[in-house]
């Protein structure tokens, strides 16, 4: 989406009783404040619900709902909490609104358990989705037409992501921002909300460990010179001999730790300070291959165009022309599906590599 002269409008649909707070406190801080200063757009954010009013949420606290779902007819992005799966059917004029908010070209994002509302509408059907990894076989019992994948915290069909529970949904949006207005948007409104700026939606939603971040701690230490020296040449034994581990020992402490391998981890590291760079600089596109690691020019091509379905050139030009004419990023044309959404990565997963290659 590029920068529009009009507030983009935000609706996230709830329900009495299933307002999921997380969820809706996520949503509420990234589309709820005017981030202008950071290269998002201005928002119109608001509630939307069958039964506008007083509602309550998972934790009884009480919301006002301003908005029905006559809201979802002129909505640019919208986003449903967590659901009820077994006491509260979604009702056929919820269905159709989202049907018709998707068919018009809205971009649609589930969190936890609000996936259930998508598959009962049919906007998942044929598409590879996530959920709660609670709920992941009952959505996929429920909904045979609709590959369920419990293991990552997010995909990206496009149009339709569906989230995972809880703190995913930080990732979530944060990837939208990311894939939409750029990394610099996203890096910013990370440091604001005081979180990671980037995991990747093939990241495990279920870890042994938090990600370690002290300082003194050895594999919080290794990664933070792996991140400050992307342009050496790093393999999983140069790592696990700055960590003191054998390599077999320190791919197994990586992945309970971080959630994925040293090597997805280390190819999302570089592809990220690879889109900074095409952002805010005017390197040339065999510099930042080296700056990142990649080596050549054509090894950068190759990973973006898998990873991000553009090459940088592109990359580059449809954030720079956003930036000269001062209203933000421009869309990228990759899909055909509506002008103005920049599809910059389809379906959001990693390559997991076998023990033992580079990193």
């Amino acid at each position: 989406m590029a920068l529009p002269d009009r507030p983009l409008v935000v609706s996230v649909v709830v329900a009495d009783g299933l307002v999921g707070s997380f969820g809706l406190g996520v949503c509420a801080e990234v589309f709820g404040y005017d981030r202008s200063s950071m290269g998002l757009p201005r928002f119109d954010f608001g509630l939307v619900s069958e039964a506008p009013g007083v509602l309550r949420t998972d934790t009884g606290i009480p919301i006002t709902v301003e908005h029905g779902l006559e809201r979802l007819a002129r909505s640019d992005i919208v986003s449903i909490t967590a659901w009820e799966l077994f006491d509260r059917v979604p009702s056929p004029a919820l269905l159709e609104a989202f049907r018709a908010a998707h068919a018009r070209g809205a971009t649609i994002i589930s969190h936890c358990t609000g996936a259930f509302v998508l598959a009962a509408a049919g906007l998942l059907d044929g598409k590879r989705v996530t959920t709660h990894w609670k709920y992941a076989g009952e959505l996929a019992a429920r909904f045979p037409q609709v590959t369920v994948d419990p293991s990552v915290l997010y995909v990206d069909n496009g149009q339709v992501i569906t989230g995972a529970g809880t703190a995913a949904g930080v990732d979530t949006l944060l990837h939208l921002v990311r894939r939409e207005w750029g990394s610099a948007a996203a890096n910013a409104l990370a440091r604001e909300m005081v979180v990671p700026p980037h995991r990747d939606g093939g990241q495990a939603q279920f870890i042994d460990a938090p990600v370690a971040a002290c300082e003194d701690d050895l594999l919080g230490a290794v990664l933070e010179w792996a991140t400050a020296n992307l342009a050496e040449d790093i393999s999983v034994d140069l790592l696990a001999r700055r960590a003191l581990m054998s390599p077999r020992s320190f791919a197994r402490r990586f992945k309970a730790t971080t959630g994925t391998t040293p090597h997805a981890w280390l190819l999302g590291q570089r592809l990220a300070a690879a889109e900074a760079l095409l952002e805010e600089t005017d390197a040339p596109v065999e510099e930042v291959a080296r700056l990142v690691g990649f080596g050549t020019a054509a090894g950068l091509r190759e990973q973006f165009a898998r990873r991000r379905g553009v090459s940088p050139r592109a990359y580059r030009q449809t954030f720079r022309a956003g930036t000269a004419s001062g209203a933000g990023p421009a869309p990228l044309q990759l899909d055909g599906h509506r002008p103005g959404a920049g599809r910059v990565r389809r379906d959001e997963t990693l390559v997991e590599a076998e023990f033992g290659q580079p990193a």
